[in-house]
Parts: C-alpha cells; sequence; structure tokens
C-alpha cells in the first residue's frame, strides 16, 4: 500500500496496534528526562520561576506533553517543596495506557486540557507529529509516497497549496532532487497548545533546524532498540524528523504569544543552574562517596549540555 509520509507514519506509530501505543519511549532512545534526574530538576526550577511569575496562584498547571512513562513529571512532583506541591496540578498527556506505578495524583489523558495556567512543557512531541515530504524536481516539488510494508519510495502529486505556501515561506527548495519536511502539521500541534494556555509558559524541546540551514536531503530517520534504522512504516519502528521550531514559534505567535525565546538546550539548562562542573578533588579526600555522587552527577549534567549531543536540542519558549 502505498501513502504519503504524513499518513503512513500516523498509521505506523498511532493507528491500530501502533508503534507508540504498543511500546515505550526508553526501550529504544535516549532522551534528557531518562538520562539524568537533573533534567527534572531543572524543570522544577523552570516550574518555581513561572509560579513566582504568576504571583503564586491557587492552582498551577504542569502540562508534559509526550509524556512517554511520566518520568518527569514523577520526579517534578517528588522533588517539589510541600507548599508547591498542594498547589500543583500535573497532567501527563499521551496516547499510551498510563502506568502501573504512576503516583495517583498525576492525571493522565490522551488529550491536552482545555486550559492551563502555569507550565506546559513538550519534550520530544512535535518531532514525532506526522509530516509530509516533498522533493523538488524540474516541474516543481512533489510529495514523496512510501510503500508502507517496505519503505520504497516514489514521487506523487504537487502538493496541496497551503503546504506549498508553508514551503515557499519557511524551506524553500532550490534545487532538483533536495527534500524538505513539511512542519505546517507541528505549527498547527503548537499552536493548540497555545491557545489552551491562558497564563504561564509553553516549551518545546526537540532537535531542531533554522530557515537558513535546513538540511538538503530532511532528517526522517527511524529508531528501534537504541539503534538507528531505515524509517519503514510498518509499526516496527520509531519515525522521526527534526523540528523547524522557528516555524512553531511564528505559529505560537499568531495563537497569543507575547514573548518568545529560540535558544539550546545547552543555554537553557545553565540559566537554570545546570554547569557540568567536576567536584574539587579535595572533597575525594575529605568525603569520598560525595566526591563520587558529585562526580556522578556532573558527568549526568555534562551529557545534557553537551553541544553535539542533547545540549544542541532547541528550546522554544513563549509565554501568555
Amino acid at each position: 500500500m502505498w501513502l504519503t509520509w504524513r499518513a503512513a507514519t500516523e498509521r505506523a506509530l498511532y493507528g491500530e496496534e501502533g508503534f507508540y501505543l504498543r511500546e515505550r519511549p526508553s526501550g529504544h532512545f535516549r532522551t534528557s528526562v531518562s538520562a539524568s534526574a537533573a533534567f527534572a530538576e531543572a524543570v522544577l526550577t523552570l516550574l518555581a520561576e513561572v509560579d513566582a511569575e504568576l504571583g503564586k496562584p491557587d492552582v498551577l498547571d504542569l502540562v508534559d506533553i509526550g509524556a512517554g512513562e511520566g518520568v518527569l513529571v514523577t520526579r517534578v512532583l517528588e522533588r517539589a517543596e510541600p507548599g508547591l506541591r498542594d498547589r500543583l496540578r500535573v497532567t501527563a498527556v499521551d496516547l499510551s495506557p498510563r502506568p502501573d506505578d504512576l503516583p495517583e495524583e498525576i492525571v493522565w489523558s490522551r488529550s491536552l486540557p482545555d486550559a492551563v495556567t502555569g507550565l506546559a512543557i513538550a519534550n520530544e512531541w512535535l518531532d514525532n507529529v506526522p509530516l509530509d515530504v516533498v522533493e523538488q524536481t524540474s516541474r516543481g516539488p512533489r510529495v514523496v509516497m512510501v510503500n508502507v510494508s517496505t519503505g520504497e519510495e516514489r514521487l506523487g502529486d504537487p502538493p496541496h497549496p497551503a503546504d506549498r505556501e508553508w514551503l515557499d515561506r519557511w524551506w524553500p527548495l532550490t534545487r532538483v532532487g533536495t527534500r524538505a519536511e513539511i512542519g505546517r502539521p507541528r505549527d498547527e500541534a503548537w499552536a493548540s497548545v497555545l491557545v489552551r494556555l491562558t497564563r504561564g509558559r509553553a516549551i518545546a524541546i526537540d532537535y531542531a533546524h533554522p530557515v537558513d540551514n535546513r538540511p538538503p536531503c530532511g532528517t526522517l530517520t527511524g529508531y528501534r532498540d537504541g539503534s538507528v534504522v531505515t524509517p519503514v512504516p510498518d509499526g516496527s519502528c520509531d519515525i522521526t524528523a527534526h523540528v523547524a521550531l522557528d516555524a512553531c514559534a511564528e505559529a505560537g505567535r499568531r495563537a497569543g504569544a507575547i514573548s518568545t525565546t529560540l535558544s539550546t538546550q545547552r543555554e537553557a539548562l545553565r540559566e537554570l543552574g545546570l554547569t557540568g562542573a567536576r567536584p574539587p578533588l579535595e572533597l575525594a579526600r575529605t568525603d569520598p562517596r560525595g566526591y563520587l555522587r558529585a562526580l556522578a552527577r556532573a558527568s549526568e549534567e555534562g551529557e545534557l549540555l553537551e553541544a553535539t549531543g542533547l545540549g544542541g536540542f532547541g528550546w522554544l519558549s513563549q509565554t501568555k
């Protein structure tokens, strides 16, 4: 069966017996959440900042979009001081079944809350929002069709006018053979978060690329059991593509965001207090166990900050 990449990915990831309805992310790829509890502690610092900005409301929302196994919100909830924890309304949004060991105060939902006052965070969510792929030909761009069983490709019709408009603005193709991934569904997904944000901050974290440096062949990739594989949309692997966060930012502004910041994870986590600095050697003499704990923590922070790895993720932060 031949489908567009958007339709094929939707079916493979979220259809009946789809990859994300039966698999947990930790079994297939490493994320910032799984790399270190330091990530959750940084999110807690961010949440406290938002709480202060909002004047410490009676109910403060924390919404984790694409929550996976619920590890992030569980760790944040465990570490929150009582005065904050008692006011938190925590929602984990994911299509997969609720994990058995999730704390009962966390709401597990397949859809976004109608209104959010606080912090909405989407860590590696947008990269799994399905999208179409186009290839430039001598007659203009053509939508790439894929065989859902084999991953074989062929060219189809020209893109929809709205998609062509998005391409011209955000990923112009100038040479025959180059490819683009049409990020319009991601823009719409991100806008759906911003329209629900009544007050507070929304943050999207993902591998990203800017309009002046898009990859000429796209970024469509498969992951299975911790390894990169050919993206075959048969439900056997994760299918992902980097995100045009600059386009998402514009969609967020149209949805009501009043301030926007685009940065890297390295920059954002440093501002939240992570340094990756090794403990002083003197500590090894006075408190050997403490030194080893601090050294392990520094290594974890270093992984989160590594510019060529997790630290290279894009961070889009928008407020209302």
